[in-house]
């Protein structure tokens, strides 16, 4: 994909699923995505996906995962989220799903979900499940579009022993904020998060009683808990908040002068000092992990403990006028800002997706063509090989095509047992791949392609754009079409565009057809190069048909509704000289017998197998038509949507038709100039240039017709 301009991307965005995306209990994830969702202009298309039981969303474009085994100590919560986000994301069909600092799921959905991946670490990651080794760090590495960590910390961690040139594929963008006005302060200091070892919540206690003693006009507030207490503060100045939402927080830290974060442990980033600062709050932290990343106008413990913290808070209160100062540079000179880093991430998210190709500038691709090039049948379908004339079409449109043949390389590396090497070739197909590195993948009528090679191939080239196409019969009541249907479905939903010799309304409820389009059998001008409407053939009229164009005899015993039409015709023109193959024990012909025969008739039937279908028709027509013959083809076949009666013949039945071959045969003048007027326009419309052009175009996202 190549992202034009002013395009909207279809964003996802996963949370884990005990991450609660909710007003009252929202943490540092859920309010980091929140927050730049509101100011995104990608926030139309920008769904969040997660888990809780609350009503109350930060946002309306949440979507819940409803969890049933969230409390099952036999079934894995993970998995069940993982299955139920696969279903979703590949039904809505999303440009980028981003995950957030859950590097299992990641791995559960990168090869089940068709997207680019964002991945942002929000803790550590050694010490988290799927990226504690170096080997998972670099697999994640590897698979993902872009890595985004929370702090410049979290990115040293992830690159621990790994070497940081790697980092290219890496930001950091930070939690960010709002620019605040200012408001009257009270003489508050505050503590907020929980109220634990880790985070020095003993340090603020034994450095706040003896604050309170000595200031009697000041207050001291706590806002956290935690599910297993043990430090408490028991003074007449001191309350402790519990926890309380991030709004409400955000409040008493605006109108509050001292906010301290002692921590121990080493933050991944450190909101509250950022949140603090930025609202005008003097601010001590200590240096622990992202700590110091979050704001210039803090005071860093010099020592962590509750000695230096008593000194650090004495000081500022003692000294108004710095503490002052401490508060107007943090208001003013926010290090992190939500309207900057947001555009910043909206990049990343277009960087995914390059705004061009140096190829597609230049107008000249580099394109695999994989079909069978027949080599195996000795090169007798070079005239009806539609894979050719794509080949062909390509290059006179100024690309480059690399072609393979998946059934002559398969078959010229079988193994010793005779079984086909398909493995074999899978591997082959991909180091050809990296070796060439196409714009396009493009293929037709094969079954020798794993979809777990179309996976590989779209991970070496994530602007890889593949497209297959099909020329086989998909009317109904035809046993053949199920085969052939079931054929283009394997790959339909793995492919971005399918191209059928059909109108896609015949196939819609039989497969996905939101991708399908039509194009018609192309001439070449290489190929289809004579004029029959001005010889002087001995024949009045050719039909070849086959029972399938890899074999070259007809298969004994099998007949079809063609047989038995040719016969009831051949009864009603017993003066016109016919020349039938593939009827009556006359074996098919190929290659340069085929056009030998071709030529050496004034007019040719276009009989397809199987009831008349909207625009389908044998290849046979590109032949016939390309050549000059006058051709007779069924009106139920809709080809007057491309051609009119001075250019093609339409019969309506069987008598219509021997009524007008037996015209046609004795109006040599009248005959000649239809089949010139025919080629012309086939010319015209459909030679191989503009069919290729035309499969260029949609497989590029542009708009584009036939005719």
């Amino acid at each position: 994909m190549i992202l034009n301009k002013n395009q909207k991307l279809k964003i996802a965005t996963i949370l884990p699923y005990k991450e609660n995306y909710t007003v009252d209990k929202a943490s540092a994830a859920s309010l980091w995505v929140s927050e730049f969702y509101k100011n995104s202009k990608f926030k139309k298309y920008n769904f969040i996906y997660g888990h809780t039981k609350s009503k109350k969303y930060l946002t309306t474009n949440y979507i819940n995962i409803n969890l049933k085994n969230i409390k099952s100590k036999i079934k894995s919560t993970t998995n069940e989220y993982a299955d139920k986000l696969i279903n979703d994301l590949n039904y809505k069909k999303f440009d980028i799903v981003e995950i957030h600092n859950r590097p299992q799921l990641l791995l559960k959905l990168l090869n089940k979900v068709k997207s680019r991946f964002i991945f942002y670490f929000h803790n550590d990651p050694l010490s988290m499940k799927g990226s504690k080794f170096i080997n998972e760090r670099l697999k994640i590495l590897n698979t993902v579009d872009k890595l985004i960590f929370v702090s410049e910390w979290v990115r040293n961690r992830f690159f621990l022993d790994i070497d940081k040139k790697l980092q290219t594929k890496t930001e950091v963008i930070y939690p960010s904020v709002n620019v605040q006005r200012p408001v009257k302060k009270k003489k508050n200091i505050i503590f907020v998060g929980r109220l634990n070892h880790s985070k020095g919540y003993d340090l603020f206690k034994e450095a706040i009683v003896k604050i309170l003693d000595e200031f009697p006009k000041w207050w001291a507030y706590s806002v956290g808990d935690e599910e297993r207490r043990s430090i408490y503060i028991l003074h007449s100045r001191h309350k402790e908040l519990g926890f309380i939402n991030h709004k409400d927080t955000l409040k008493l830290l605006n109108k509050s002068e001292i906010a301290v974060v002692p921590s121990r442990w080493d933050e991944p980033f450190g909101r509250t000092a950022l949140e603090s600062s930025s609202r005008g709050c003097a601010t001590i932290i200590s240096n622990r992990g992202g700590l110091t990343e979050t704001t210039d106008n803090a005071i860093v413990l010099k020592k962590l403990d509750a000695r230096n913290l008593y000194k650090e808070i004495k000081k500022i209160i003692n000294y108004p006028k710095k503490r002052k100062k401490i508060q107007v540079f943090g208001r003013k000179n926010i290090k992190h800002l939500i309207k900057e880093n947001t555009k910043l991430i909206d990049e990343v998210r277009e960087n995914c997706f390059p705004r061009f190709n140096v190829n597609y500038i230049k107008n000249k691709l580099k394109i695999i063509n994989l079909y069978n090039q027949g080599q195996k049948l000795n090169h007798r379908l070079f005239n009806i090989s539609l894979g050719k004339k794509f080949t062909n079409g390509f290059v006179r449109n100024g690309h480059d095509v690399l072609e393979i043949s998946d059934r002559d390389y398969i078959k010229n590396n079988r193994s010793f047992n005779l079984i086909p090497n398909i493995n074999n070739f899978q591997n082959f197909l991909i180091e050809s791949f990296k070796n060439y590195n196409p714009d396009i993948f493009f293929f037709g009528h094969t079954k020798n392609l794993n979809l777990e090679t179309i996976d590989k191939l779209r991970s070496i080239n994530k602007n890889l754009i593949i497209s297959q196409w099909n020329e086989d019969p998909i009317m109904s009541g035809l046993d053949y079409s199920k085969q052939n249907i079931s054929n283009i479905n394997y790959y339909a939903d793995y492919v971005d565009h399918n191209f059928i010799t059909t109108h896609p309304s015949v196939i819609k409820n039989k497969v996905n057809n939101k991708n399908f389009h039509f194009f018609f059998v192309p001439v070449d001008k290489n190929i289809e190069r004579y004029d029959v409407y001005k010889l002087r053939p001995k024949n009045d009229l050719f039909y070849a048909m086959s029972h399938g164009v890899n074999r070259a005899k007809l298969k004994e015993g099998t007949e079809d509704d063609r047989i038995n039409f040719l016969n009831k015709l051949v009864k009603k023109i017993p003066n016109i000289k016919y020349d039938f193959y593939g009827f009556s024990n006359k074996q098919p012909i190929w290659g340069n017998d085929f056009n030998n025969a071709l030529i050496n008739s004034k007019m040719a039937l276009n009989l397809s197998r199987g009831k008349p279908t909207k625009y389908y028709t044998s290849n046979r027509i590109a032949s016939i038509m390309g050549n000059g013959l006058l051709t007779f083809i069924d009106k139920n076949v809709g080809m007057s949507d491309f051609f009119n009666k001075d250019e093609v013949v339409f019969y309506s039945s069987i008598n219509d038709l021997s009524n007008k071959i037996n015209f046609y045969s004795r109006n040599d003048k009248i005959r000649s100039q239809i089949a010139k007027n025919g080629k012309t326009k086939y010319f015209k419309l459909f030679n191989e240039s503009k069919i290729s052009k035309f499969i260029i175009n949609i497989s590029l996202g542009n708009k584009s017709t036939l005719f």
